[in-house]
């Protein structure tokens, strides 16, 4: 009898225990890269090909300055070789006038680009969209938290298998 009563006092603690551990909350990570989600989700957006197609014009356009600008040092060069004093000063004035707008064209279309960068990256719908993304990919994966790996420099190293950038972007191309 005694045998039988510590036999259900130790199964009675036992069952206490793993209920205790069974209740538990085990937290399970998750981490986005959400830089990748963007470019990827944005890819073929048509705001992000405007700004690739302005990008584009606007290195062609500096291009031909650039080289406009190397013509005129090769002409200045010759012009000094043959000491042709007066085309040496037009050519000096006309490279230093066309360096100088260059540079100020140059400034004023990466502004311009940069402008246009931001308002694609802070696009607020796609955010909201992005936010409630992760939250149903979270909640399908079992995960207590997700952490955004372009913002957290305290992460040293994760699991490729708590990595769920590529279902939120799935998910994102079939909404």
């Amino acid at each position: 009898m005694k045998l039988v009563k510590k036999t259900l006092i130790f199964a009675a603690a036992l069952f206490c225990a793993a209920g205790a551990f069974a209740q538990q909350h085990i937290t399970n990570f998750g981490v986005v890269d959400t830089t990748k989600v963007y470019e990827q989700f944005f890819r073929n957006s048509s705001a992000v090909k405007s700004y690739e197609e302005k990008r584009a014009a606007f290195q062609e356009e500096i291009s031909r300055r650039a080289d406009e600008i190397r013509s005129l040092q090769a002409k200045l060069q010759e012009a000094q070789d043959l000491g042709m004093d007066a085309d040496v000063k037009k050519y000096q004035d006309s490279i230093k006038i066309k360096s100088s707008n260059l540079k100020s064209y140059t400034q004023q279309k990466n502004t311009e680009l940069n402008n246009i960068k931001n308002n694609l990256s802070n696009n607020n719908e796609f955010y909201k969209n992005l936010n409630r993304t992760i939250k149903k990919v979270a909640e399908n994966e079992g995960l207590s938290m997700v952490i955004n790996l372009q913002q957290s420099n305290s992460i040293l190293w994760y699991s490729p298998a708590v990595d769920i950038t590529d279902k939120v972007i799935e998910s994102l191309e079939q909404q």
